[in-house]
């Protein structure tokens, strides 16, 4: 099992999901090799809380970690957790966490640390032991200096994860592994190889600042950088003979940054809870089960991961781990199978607004409506998304018991969770 997962990339950022700009062909073959979700969503808006739901099957709330980990953070995700690592090693295999870990703070800023190893990982490489803000994609990295160089004469960051999970796949190709492939690419700041930022700087209408909102050559580029590593490890699994045999997941951890990107047709972007902050692209090839060129509109959540993945490798959870996700193997299967259930839920509490413009709010989305209430103002927004996937239409008001019935369902969903409101101005 490889699940590959992207930092900040947008839903409409890859070919296969609308972008003219923007060269994916490895990841578009692998969507046609597999199937490609349209309502995949995060359970969070921005990083920790989605690694968090990832890893335990829970909603962030439950786990207690709803905003992004700060480098001295004294939260972490708990060790109490069976994680879905720790399901992984239960079921015999060799399990492997290359890249972004954020689950905790550091001991480099005075923090108690809780590395991978701690939630059942055997093998942790090239990961971060100080704060990841800022971007750092060339050796030396500014987040682990420790890390020696083994690309030269340069060594570009998503190349040297790439490495490292080539040398895992070829050393446990003969048993069972579980690699957790988590780039820091697309995160801000971004940074490209330079062939390839001249190439999309070659391209018409090229956003050739590092801050350009559309078609931006180095969001363009790393983007590509994450696709040949991709087209790398399909390669890989080829000549092993270990393709069929293997479910490779890609997916994202929360929406494009809407001052570099545009996640249109979907609404804004990281830190708020419309659709361009919490939609993301979702490909799963596993040839043995899953037929190919399938496209499925069935809502699933970064919760479902875990309860999927055992139901797949057929491996029990322990009673003691509380599971908010369903298994959507029937939709693997089945691409318009009905899943056993309508609700979504996201808690994002603030004490001040995101530095991206995302509030302190809550959401649910039931069927194809989805409710969002905004803790500071007390507003509350309906949006029907299969008639208005960008969200342009409130319909709030004239949908008053609608609005009603959802926002009790929400607020019945925080006391389920224990989940708490922050406010602020």
């Amino acid at each position: 099992v490889i699940l590959i997962l992207a930092d900040d990339l947008g839903y409409s950022e890859l070919a296969c999901y609308g972008s003219t700009f923007n060269e994916t062909p490895n990841l578009d073959r692998l969507a046609k090799q597999g199937i490609r979700f349209t309502n995949a969503y995060a359970a969070a808006p921005v990083c920790s809380p989605f690694r968090a739901s990832l890893l335990t099957g829970q909603y962030p709330a439950r786990v207690g970690i709803t905003d992004y980990l700060r480098p001295n953070d004294s939260k972490h995700l708990p060790t109490s957790h069976f994680t879905l690592a720790e399901m992984f090693k239960a079921a015999g295999y060799k399990t492997c966490m290359i890249g972004k870990w954020h689950l905790t703070g550091y001991k480099n800023h005075g923090a108690k640390e809780f590395p991978p190893s701690a939630h059942g990982f055997d093998e942790t490489r090239v990961s971060e032991n100080r704060g990841i803000g800022g971007g750092s994609y060339f050796h030396p990295y500014h987040f682990n200096r420790q890390i020696k160089q083994r690309i030269h004469p340069t060594e570009y960051l998503t190349d040297r994860l790439q490495l490292e999970a080539i040398e895992f796949i070829n050393q446990n190709k003969s048993k069972p592994f579980f690699l957790f492939l988590s780039h820091y690419a697309v995160h801000t700041r971004l940074l490209g190889k330079p062939d390839l930022l001249k190439k999309y700087s070659n391209k018409p209408a090229a956003g050739k600042s590092q801050r350009a909102p559309k078609n931006n050559i180095h969001l363009a580029a790393q983007l590509e950088s994450i696709d040949q590593s991709v087209g790398a490890i399909m390669k890989r699994l080829d000549k092993l003979n270990l393709a069929q045999n293997t479910i490779l997941i890609f997916t994202s951890d929360n929406g494009g940054e809407s001052r570099v990107t545009s996640n249109a047709p979907l609404r804004a972007g990281k830190s708020t809870l419309y659709e361009g902050g919490i939609r993301e692209p979702l490909i799963i090839r596993y040839p043995l089960r899953i037929r190919p060129n399938q496209t499925t509109h069935a809502p699933v959540s970064s919760v479902d991961f875990y309860p999927t993945l055992a139901a797949l490798i057929n491996q029990r959870i322990p009673p003691s781990q509380h599971i908010d996700g369903i298994s959507y193997l029937p939709v693997l299967l089945n691409p318009n199978a009905k899943l056993p259930r309508t609700d979504l839920f996201w808690h994002y509490p603030l004490t001040r607004p995101h530095f991206l413009g995302g509030v302190s709010s809550g959401a649910v989305r039931h069927k194809n409506y989805k409710l969002i209430e905004f803790f500071s103002t007390n507003k509350l927004e309906l949006y029907d998304l299969a008639k208005d996937p960008s969200e342009k239409n409130n319909i709030a008001a004239t949908q008053p018991d609608l609005t009603k019935k959802l926002h009790q369902k929400l607020i019945t969903w925080r006391k389920s969770v224990n989940a708490k409101i922050t406010r602020h101005k």
